[in-house]
């Protein structure tokens, strides 16, 4: 039996996935941004903003407010089972077998800490929309979009940098023992 038979898998997940899921994330999110500019969110009217004025059905029933709130479904699926979540599945079936091994794998809790982060942007959006803020959906969709376009653009993920500072003072997770 060969020495790498015995080897434990190495830990971590490929980091073009999460720049895959950011993709995908980020053509919704500019969807929703479009739907919430010409939608109820920033329309203004001779009463008044439109969505203080609407009845709160009119407000969830608003195109921009169920794609945001699909979208922060597929978030809050991403932080509870990331490995089952629709684009990483459809990640590793389809894209990965085509690609070479990745040459180095990253810790998956700052990724999934990012999928928090937007679930708790687009929460704010959704929740501020039913209370009938102006812009307030428009506004976290664009947020979340700039932090999605940024990973799958340039592999800066937001969401992954608030983790490693908040690691660094304590907050979250622990740190990792320093090489020797």
């Amino acid at each position: 039996m060969s020495r790498d038979a015995d080897a434990p898998a190495p830990r971590g997940i490929d980091p073009r996935g999460p720049r895959f899921v950011a993709g995908i994330t980020a053509l919704l999110l500019l969807i929703d941004v479009f739907l919430g500019l010409t939608g109820l969110s920033t329309a203004y009217t001779a009463s008044g903003w439109a969505v203080a004025t609407a009845s709160l059905a009119e407000r969830a029933l608003d195109p921009a407010f169920l794609l945001l709130l699909a979208i922060a479904l597929l978030f809050l699926w991403g932080v509870l089972s990331p490995r089952t979540a629709p684009w990483a599945a459809l990640f590793r079936t389809f894209v990965a077998p085509r690609l070479a091994a990745p040459t180095e794998l990253e810790d998956p809790r700052p990724p999934r800490f990012a999928q928090g982060v937007g679930l708790f942007v687009a929460a704010i959006g959704l929740v501020l929309q039913l209370f009938g803020v102006p812009w307030a959906l428009t506004i976290a969709a664009a947020m979340a979009f700039v932090a999605a376009f940024l990973n799958a653009a340039f592999g800066l993920c937001l969401g992954c940098q608030l983790y490693l500072l908040l690691q660094r003072v304590g907050v979250v997770g622990r740190a990792r023992p320093a090489s020797v």
